[in-house]
């Protein structure tokens, strides 16, 4: 069993190694991800609730919504406790990660 968690830890130093060998302006939302020590299943939640909030969002739009501060804060919440809505929407407007979504919740900061 020890050998077993030796080989983790290897495994994760060398994870957090090759997250700061990526360059800074190449894939800032993975290198989040790998920091931040989320799960698949955690960013399969993040991906599906943008995908939730980029639908409302064609839909507000379509009924001529100008204010989307409750997208903003349904945003906010959903967000997992280990990330800022800063840093988020940053590396995800940085990575071209739903950009039309991205850039309203930017204007929100």
């Amino acid at each position: 069993m020890n050998e077993l968690m030796r080989r983790i830890e290897k495994i994760e130093y060398y994870q957090r190694l090759l997250a700061e060998m990526i360059p800074e302006n190449g894939y800032p939302f993975h290198r989040l991800i790998i920091q931040k020590g989320l799960s698949e299943g955690e960013v399969q939640e993040f991906l599906l609730t943008c995908d939730k909030l980029s639908m409302k969002l064609e839909k507000q739009k379509a009924e001529g919504f100008v204010y989307h501060t409750p997208l903003f804060k349904e945003f906010e919440e959903g967000l997992h406790s280990k990330l800022k809505v800063h840093e988020v929407v940053d590396s995800c407007l940085a990575q071209d990660i739903y950009p039309a979504l991205m850039k309203l919740l930017k204007k929100s900061l």
